[in-house]
């Protein structure tokens, strides 16, 4: 039997120039070895792993060919070489401290994907004046990523003020009903603000997700120059040909 066939792994290498995300590695649910020969196998092929523990990212460090960045708050690494992010990308914004890891995942999967993404934090709605403080620079973003905890009161307040699309992550971050972010969750999908879009429980990876594709579709229509593909877009839904 090939070596091939004993794997027990297949980097998807195509899968960004089919869909515009890359690969990533979620980490929880391998094992030492598995990870190990992933990296190996990537050889010098950038690579970004989720999910990863410091002490697994201690064994990981220095095992492949290529350079190993790796950020504990969020439990990210990337794994060889990855370019400085040059693209201007969404805004995160998280309600408390507590949610910061799970917004800095979102922006290190946006990094990776070459996306300057700021994090705004600590603007939760229980003093409204911290958000509102900071609302004009918020509005500036085209795309805004909202982490909350706790109630999710953020993602229909927020919502309600900008016209950028909303991606809402809620966090595990509360007690009580609140615990493991099924209330936040319920918020988000229960929003009264129209048009909010909602990822799973602590997803800052599929929420930077969901953003890269917004963004690519924005650029798109930029460099366009006009409307011209949202009009055609809207006759093949219609079935108008002319």
């Amino acid at each position: 039997m090939s070596e091939m066939d004993t794997r027990e792994f297949e980097i998807d290498w195509g899968r960004e120039r089919r869909t515009g995300v890359a690969e990533a590695i979620l980490c929880d649910g391998k094992s030492d070895a598995q990870l190990q020969a992933i990296i190996v196998a990537a050889e010098e092929r950038p690579l970004l792993l989720t999910r990863l523990d410091e002490e697994r990212a201690a064994v990981l460090q220095g095992l492949g060919a290529g350079a190993f960045d790796y950020d504990p708050l969020s439990r990210t690494a990337f794994h060889g070489p990855v370019p400085a992010p040059i693209r201007i990308g969404p805004g995160i914004v998280c309600a408390g401290t507590s949610d910061l890891p799970v917004a800095r995942e979102a922006a290190r999967c946006l990094a990776f994907a070459g996306y300057h993404a700021p994090v705004i934090a600590d603007v939760g709605v229980a003093g409204l004046w911290r958000l509102m403080r900071r609302i004009e620079e918020i509005r500036a973003f085209r795309c805004v990523i909202a982490v909350a905890g706790m109630e999710g009161a953020l993602f229909s307040v927020l919502a309600g003020l900008i016209d950028a699309p909303l991606i809402a992550v809620p966090a595990s971050v509360g007690y009580g009903v609140a615990s493991g972010g099924q209330a936040a969750l319920s918020s988000a999908l229960a929003s009264c603000a129209p048009g909010v879009v909602t990822v799973n429980i602590d997803n800052g990876f599929g929420a930077a997700c969901a953003a890269i594709r917004m963004m690519r579709a924005i650029a798109a229509v930029d460099a366009s120059g006009s409307h011209e593909a949202a009009d055609t877009h809207v006759r093949l839904v219609s079935g108008q040909n002319g």
